[in-house]
Parts: structure tokens; sequence; C-alpha cells
């Protein structure tokens, strides 16, 4: 799962990303309104934590430009503003959830948590999808209950897979939300990885689809 960080403060950045990306999330950085602008408006995240306070273009600023352009991705404010009409201009300008500084980084990881799970269309805290299930509070992935051992980058993509179970989901999609802006991307890796998968799930847990991409499923319910 990829997120972006939008904070001009260097040292809070830096705690943002550690905690972030200790999560098993991937996370690109912005440290302005007009690069954060930039990167929301042209790639894929599934979840955004935006600091109010930026310099070149305020946060407010760049969260109604993406919901004027119809970025729809979740969107965590982080503002040091911390009065109710502050929060409700931000949840009015087209955020998602508002959290004032200073904060317990356990309750911005949980509020990330939460709004990566709804922007995926899910409720549930665990996911799963046949003996597979995924913990974000816990950052582990089961299978029939026992702990996986999984690199970083299969651990990303196995979670978004969960996120989307059922779902078929090309190899574009998937390079694009498991590695970050500056990463070495490569669509020909997702093949490796998905093999790799599954030598641990069970080859029936992926399914291939030629031309399309791959889909995870509950191999029970596969006739």
């Amino acid at each position: 799962m990829r997120l972006l960080v939008v904070e001009d403060d260097p040292a809070m950045a830096r705690q943002l990303r550690l905690a972030l990306e200790g999560a098993g999330y991937v996370v690109d950085g912005a440290e302005d309104g007009e690069e954060g602008h930039f990167l929301g408006d042209t790639e894929p995240y599934d979840a955004v934590v935006l600091d109010l306070g930026l310099p070149k273009r305020g946060g407010l600023s760049v969260l109604e430009q993406w919901r004027q352009d119809g970025q729809s991705m979740p969107v965590l404010i982080l503002s040091a503003r911390d009065t109710w009409r502050e929060k409700v201009l931000g949840l009015r300008s087209g955020a998602d959830d508002y959290l004032a500084k200073p904060f317990e980084m356990e309750e911005l990881l949980a509020r990330v948590e939460v709004l990566v799970r709804r922007g995926a269309g899910k409720a549930e805290p665990v996911l799963a999808c046949g003996g597979l299930a995924l913990d974000a509070a816990a950052g582990r992935i089961t299978l029939d209950g026992a702990p996986l051992t999984l690199t970083a980058l299969e651990h990303r993509l196995l979670a978004y897979f969960l996120h989307h179970a059922e779902k078929v989901l090309s190899k574009t999609e998937l390079t694009e939300h498991i590695y970050a802006y500056d990463g070495d991307r490569d669509s020909n890796t997702i093949e490796v990885l998905v093999n790799r998968l599954r030598k641990k799930i069970g080859s029936e847990a992926i399914c291939t689809h030629r031309g399309r991409g791959y889909q995870l499923t509950d191999p029970g319910t596969v006739s």
C-alpha cells in the first residue's frame, strides 16, 4: 500500500515516514504544497497525510484542487490548528479525517489503517481471503493462523491483494502501489513476486488472467 506524506517540517516528516514504513507502507514525501499537489494529482495513492501549514501552497488549497480535479484518495489532515471551526473547514474541503498536532503516532497509524481500508471498500479490521488474513494493526499476514515470513515487497503486494481480494489487478496497478515515486519500477518484478507468493500461500490462491493481471481468490470457491 502506497502513501503520500505532505509535511514541511523535516523532523516530523522523518518520524512519519519511519512509522508508516515500519507499519508496512511505501511512502512518498513532499515538502511543500506545490510538490504535494503535483504528486497527488499524477500518482495513485491509497491515502494521503496532509499538513495544512505548507510553504508555496497551503494544504487546504491543495486538497480543494485535488477534489475539484476528481482525485478521490482518502486524505488525513494534520494541523496545529485545533479549533472545531478549523476541523469543520478541513472536512468540508474534502478531507476524510483530521488530526491535531501534537498527536500519538499510534493514533495516526490507526487512522491511516481505517482510511486505507475504506478507500478499498473494506470496513472490517482484519481482511481475509480463504486462509489468508491481514491484521494491519499487528503488521502481519497469517495463513491458517500461522504468521507468514515475507520480504517487504512480498508483504506490500500481498497486503494490496487482500485489500482488493477477488478483483483482477493489472501489473501496472500492482507496480504503482508497491513502489515509491523514485523507486526502480519494473512490472516484470511483479511476476517474480507472484511466483514467490504462490510458493508460500499455495499456487491456486493467485490466479493469472492473461493480458489482464492477477486475482487473489479463495481456492475453496473456485469450481
